[in-house]
């Protein structure tokens, strides 16, 4: 009998949701001395990486943004949890791009090639306006809303430069890499110029010539004419260094003093100065100039929605489409052209070499010591996400979600959709698994945590095969478990489409 190949239990693995990347971890039971293995879903969020963990976790990113667009009633803010992707509202989101932690004071004078922002007094207030009828009814409208960056030069219908020599790549990547900012800010803009707590889910996304733009459910209905108001009116400035041409080449760079405790120049020996130093310079001369401004392009898209309709249905799965892919997979061709190719590598090789943070070792390129300098840095290794070439600059989070859009975290959206389950079972009279059974807030009588979780040796991890195997065996028993609960409870009455979703989460 011929064996079951690798390639066909993962392709089965696929199909019935199984985490292809399992993590296992040995379980000790303190109370009755067992231990086991139990692997865990990886929970990549990559489609690349693990397509069944990342369609699982698009699809939590929809139930969130359909629960939270059209609410009524103002909900709490959850506690925090680093997996929801907040955005401005949490303060982890502050990252250093201005100078560092010790904020410095510029001037709050508006540019003047921007135009003048409205500016009211913010109600505490999450849910949009209802507006009445002549006839009497009432309805509580919601948007949805596309912003992008401005051209860097003329495009092909498959995204790629019309003449690459005069396509401005270093505009676009830079672009790319303070885009988080700018969105942080037109939140902050918008906020101030409507008067209420503008709740949002929000996806960054590229556009087929790879730009980032965004895609926006705003709860509450805003005058399109105030949106393109505040959209021509938000800018980012970056305060840092002069970075417009390098000081040192790729052969020749500065090295590391042990003695002086930092970079020096390779030529005469002379310690470089500080980010600290630099940004100093930067404060005293009367003539200095942001290394960078970002803005929105003119290209908006502003469209009302009402709950309940196809139209909300629709907007909810094309903001979380392309959500489990990579920046530069996001709109792949049946045959990828040489021609896109050397666009991704064109500009990947700016973002590679341009820096992205204070901390950056690109800064050295530039002669200027980078914040926290230390021994290891080199240009063009830097290891933050802009620098990768699956995200081309872009490394802010893909998922910007206001803290007030549910009131709730990640994990309990995945508790409600575990909830769902557990009740098709119990109804049917199948026992329900106890989604907390191995947690580490579970304790023993005298207080200790009950389960505790530790990392296992290479030789102690069952073979790859075996554990797949394992595995779709035991997803296909919960599968037929769970169908034959939904036949003995009768229609239930309930969504089944959640229903669904939330069977392949438990089921994992």
């Amino acid at each position: 009998m011929t064996a079951i190949t690798l390639d066909v239990i993962r392709a089965a693995a696929e199909i019935e949701g199984v985490c292809v990347r399992p993590i296992v971890s040995h379980l000790h039971d303190v109370e009755t001395g067992k231990k086991r293995l139990v692997p865990i879903p990886c929970g990549s969020t990559r489609e690349a990486q693990c397509p069944p963990c990342a369609d699982k976790a698009r699809k939590l990113r929809m139930q969130q943004c359909r629960e939270g667009w059209h609410l009524d009633t103002e909900p709490d803010p959850p506690e925090h949890d680093e997996d929801d992707g907040y955005g401005e509202d949490a303060e982890d989101q502050a990252d250093d791009a201005d100078g560092g932690s010790e904020r410095r004071v510029r001037s709050t004078r508006r540019r003047q090639d921007a135009p003048d922002l409205p500016s009211y007094e913010v109600e505490a207030r999450t849910v949009g306006q209802v507006f009445t009828t002549d006839g009497g009814k009432t309805y509580r409208p919601s948007m949805f809303a596309t912003m992008t960056l401005p051209s860097y030069g003329r495009v092909r219908s498959d995204g790629t430069p019309v003449d690459p020599g005069s396509y401005d790549y270093r505009q676009a990547a830079l672009d790319a890499m303070h885009f988080p900012k700018l969105v942080d800010r037109f939140w902050q803009n918008l906020r101030r110029a409507v008067g209420y707590r503008v709740q949002y889910f929000a996806a960054v996304e590229p556009q087929r010539r790879l730009a980032p733009h965004l895609h926006a459910a705003i709860r509450g209905a805003i005058p399109r004419v105030v949106m393109r108001q505040v959209i021509a009116g938000t800018y980012h400035q970056v305060w840092w260094p002069a970075f417009d041409e390098p000081v040192y080449d790729d052969e020749e760079l500065p090295g590391w003093d042990h003695s002086a405790g930092g970079y020096v120049d390779p030529d005469t020996g002379e310690l470089l100065p500080t980010w600290e130093q630099a940004l100093d310079r930067l404060d005293t001369d009367p003539d200095a100039r942001p290394g960078h401004v970002v803005r929105f392009g003119e290209q908006t898209d502003l469209q009302g929605i009402l709950a309940g309709t196809s139209q909300a249905d629709r907007r909810v799965g094309y903001l979380c489409k392309y959500l489990n892919k990579s920046i530069a997979d996001t709109h792949p061709d049946e045959e990828p052209s040489a021609r896109r190719s050397a666009h991704v590598d064109r500009l990947w090789e700016q973002a590679r070499w341009l820096p992205c943070s204070p901390r950056c070792g690109n800064w050295l390129r530039y002669g200027v010591q980078p914040k926290d300098a230390r021994p290891t840095l080199e240009p063009g290794r830097c290891r933050g996400k802009a620098h990768r070439r699956d995200t081309l600059g872009c490394g802010g989070r893909r998922v910007l979600v206001s803290r007030q859009w549910t009131g709730k975290t990640l994990t309990q959206h995945r508790a409600d959709r575990a909830a769902v389950v557990r009740a098709v079972l119990e109804e049917a009279g199948i026992e329900a698994p106890d989604v907390d059974r191995y947690s580490t807030k579970v304790t023993t009588a005298d207080g200790r945590p009950r389960f505790v979780w530790t990392a296992v040796r290479a030789h102690e991890v069952p073979a790859y095969r075996e554990l797949l195997l394992d595995l779709l065996k035991e997803r296909q028993r919960w599968r037929g478990q769970y169908e034959d609960a939904k036949q003995r409870a009768g229609p239930p009455g309930r969504d089944l489409s959640a229903t669904e979703e939330a069977a392949e989460e438990v089921a994992a």
